[in-house]
Parts: C-alpha cells; sequence; structure tokens
C-alpha cells in the first residue's frame, strides 16, 4: 500500500524543514505548486495523503484540493493556512472535502499528530475498498455460479447483458461501474421463482402466456429481496428491482419511480435486459434495436441512443465467423468462452454458448465427463473476442 504524504507549498525552507522534521516518521515528498502536484498525481501513483497551504501562487490551496479530490479521490486531504478566517475554512471543507484543517504556525505534535490520523483515515479507505472488491466479489460470484448451475439458460443471458452492460458503463463513463455490472449478473437470480420451462420459451423467443409474462415480470422483486440481505450491496438491489420499470411508468413495480426518477443505471438495465430478448447473437445489430424503437416510450430516448451508439455492429460483424477450438474438460481454463451449448447425452442443456466459465464450472464439466454424463469435448472460442 503506497502511503506516501505530500507536501504542498511555495516555501522551499518550510518544506525543506518538514522533511527535516519527520524523517524516519514518514514517507514525505514536496511540490512547491498546486500545478507540481497535479502533475505528480497524474503520473502516478497518487499519494495517500496531501497537506496543502492555502496562499500560494498560482493555484490556492482551495482549488488544488478540489482537483485533487477529482484527480486521486482516496487521497485524504489537509489544509494548511496562516490565513483561519470562516470562509478559507468553509471553502476548503465544501470544494476540497478536507479531512482536517491546520493553521500555521502549527506545533510539530500537532502537525504529526493530524499526519497519522490521516494515514489511518487512508488505511481506513483501502480497508473498506479491500471489502467491497474481493470480499464482497467473492461472495457474489458465489451467487453466480449457483446460478450459473441451477440455470444455464439464466446466467448466458445474464453473461451476455454483463458484457453489454461493462462496454456502455465505460463509455458513457458511469460513476459506479461495478453496480450496473453486479446487477447485471445478478438481476436473473429473481427467475429461479420461476418454471424452467418459462425460461426455456423466453430463451428459445416462444410465445408467452399472460400468466408467463407477469412471472418474468415479477422475478426482478424476488431478486431484489435476496440481493438486498447482503450488506454493501443496497443500490445493487434497488437496481435490480427496477430492470423491468418502463421510463413511462409502465412495467413493474407499478408504484415504482417514472422518467429520470428511476436509477440511471436502472435506466441502463432495462434496456439491456429487453435487448437479449431479442438480440440472437453476442452483438445487437441494427434491426435488434429497431425492434426495441416500437416500444420506444419505455426506454429514456436520450440513454437508448447512446447505448446504440456503443453496443450496434451491422449485420456482417455480428456474426462473423470467430475460430473455435475443441478441447478436452482436463484443458479447460477458467474464463475461457464457450462456443456451443454444453448439453448432457440426453438432452438437457449444461451451460449456454457465450458464457466465460469460471472454475466452478471447469469442475462441474469435468465430474461430469468423468461419469459420462457429456462428451469430453468442449468447443470454446480461440480468441479475445467479447464474452
Amino acid at each position: 500500500m503506497n502511503e506516501t504524504i505530500l507536501l504542498i507549498d511555495d516555501d522551499v525552507n518550510l518544506l525543506s524543514s518538514m522533511k527535516r522534521q519527520y524523517r524516519g516518521k514518514f514517507n514525505l515528498e514536496t511540490a512547491t505548486s498546486g500545478e507540481e502536484a497535479l502533475e505528480r498525481i497524474a503520473a502516478g501513483p497518487a499519494p495517500a495523503v496531501v497537506v496543502c497551504d492555502m496562499r500560494m501562487g498560482g493555484m490556492n490551496g482551495v482549488a488544488t484540493l478540489a482537483k485533487i479530490k477529482e484527480a486521486a479521490p482516496d487521497t485524504v486531504r489537509l489544509m494548511l493556512t496562516g490565513n483561519a478566517d470562516m470562509q478559507t475554512a468553509i471553502d476548503a471543507i465544501n470544494d476540497g472535502s478536507i479531512f482536517r484543517f491546520l493553521t500555521k504556525p502549527c506545533p510539530p505534535e500537532l502537525m504529526e499528530a493530524g499526519l497519522g490520523a490521516a494515514l489511518e483515515q487512508y488505511r481506513l479507505v483501502m480497508a473498506e475498498r479491500e471489502l467491497l472488491e474481493k470480499t464482497l466479489a467473492g461472495s457474489v460470484k458465489v451467487l453466480i455460479d449457483m446460478l450459473a448451475m441451477a440455470s444455464p439458460l439464466a446466467f448466458g443471458r445474464a453473461t451476455r447483458i454483463r458484457g453489454w452492460a461493462r462496454k456502455v458503463a465505460a463509455a458513457l463513463n458511469l460513476p459506479q461501474r461495478w453496480q450496473i455490472e453486479i446487477a447485471a449478473m445478478l438481476g436473473p437470480v429473481g427467475l429461479l421463482s420461476v418454471p424452467p420451462e418459462v425460461i426455456a420459451k423466453l430463451h428459445a423467443k416462444q410465445p408467452l402466456s399472460a400468466v408467463e409474462r407477469r412471472m418474468l415480470d415479477h422475478s426482478p422483486g424476488a431478486a431484489k429481496t435476496v440481493i438486498a440481505h447482503i450488506p454493501r450491496l443496497a443500490g445493487v438491489a434497488k437496481v435490480v428491482g427496477l430492470q423491468h420499470r418502463g421510463f413511462d411508468g409502465s412495467g413493474f413495480p407499478e408504484d415504482g419511480p417514472k422518467g429520470s426518477d428511476i436509477p440511471l443505471d436502472a435506466r441502463v438495465l432495462k434496456i439491456l435486459t429487453e435487448l437479449s430478448n431479442v438480440a440472437a447473437g453476442v452483438s445487437p445489430t441494427r434491426a435488434d434495436f429497431e425492434t426495441l424503437g416500437l416500444r420506444a416510450s419505455q426506454f429514456d430516448p436520450a440513454l437508448f441512443e447512446r447505448v446504440r451508439g456503443v453496443l450496434e455492429v451491422s449485420t456482417d460483424h455480428a456474426h462473423g465467423a470467430r475460430p473455435v477450438k475443441t478441447l478436452a474438460t482436463a484443458l479447460l481454463l477458467p474464463e475461457m468462452v464457450l462456443a456451443a451449448d454444453v448439453t448432457t447425452l440426453d438432452g438437457r442443456l449444461v451451460l449456454s454458448a457465450l458464457v466465460q466459465i469460471s472454475e466452478a464450472h471447469v469442475e462441474s464439466l469435468r465430474n461430469l465427463a468423468r461419469v459420462k454424463r457429456i462428451t469430453d469435448s468442449i468447443a470454446v472460442f480461440d480468441d479475445d473476442g467479447p464474452v
């Protein structure tokens, strides 16, 4: 973990003094202007803590900390100034989101305590991120693997939607990309409450009865209930619960929000979920989006066009050939992408084509091959194409 502290002040003597004072206690670097500090941060890695003087030539401390907040949001920010008026403090807190406000001259023991507290705060932030990105991600992976085993068709749809969501989130620079990716993968969890034959009809694009359609429409509510019990996934649960809610107020839940009151991620997921119902391949075509356009009122119009611009491909490209290889199950590796459905010898679907297999899938396929439930020959794509 990088625990560098960056001191920003146009007083070179003060910077030299502080480096001598805290040598051996902290890993200190210095910059003599806001511009220099931002250049260092852009070059990376971002410091754990910055201590910035308020009055400097060029960019002042408030402006510097505000830009540092944008460039390195995890960096803990402290303000050091000899001008301790109320407005300076207000601006520093509101614009720079500072952790502490220190006044000049600052006693060495107070500065040392402030730097130590800032580092501890940074460690807490990093621990929080590790919890979210590793521990939580592991828990989510377990749920996803269970979905893959329980409903291969639902998992296949989710995998395709997640691939689209990843592209859209990057292109639109969505603020929390991880949230929509997890929502895309966990969205079909509610389908486990729907009879398998209904899922099969949906996958085959066969007509559904009113009762069957209502089951599918209400399935996000079941998924929301399950996901809401997982700590820190309240936002994901809300997005999943609204994935069938139309921009015009149609769909489910019937008492849900409409228009721009629907969270952005849920509006995106609504488009992608409906797109998965009409698109035949891994990449949606112009015809697929034109089919969705017949129900244009259900989608955020501006967002629909932006998603279309990101995902739409020509028919030729959508059906272009990708190299395929056939492997024995002993040679399969996690993250390979299936080029064809895997079925048992009696015709039951195990995993859908286009699924990116996990460690659990690899082990399951090997076990099925050992007991002669499937042929020991799996087709996977021999390239790095889209999942």
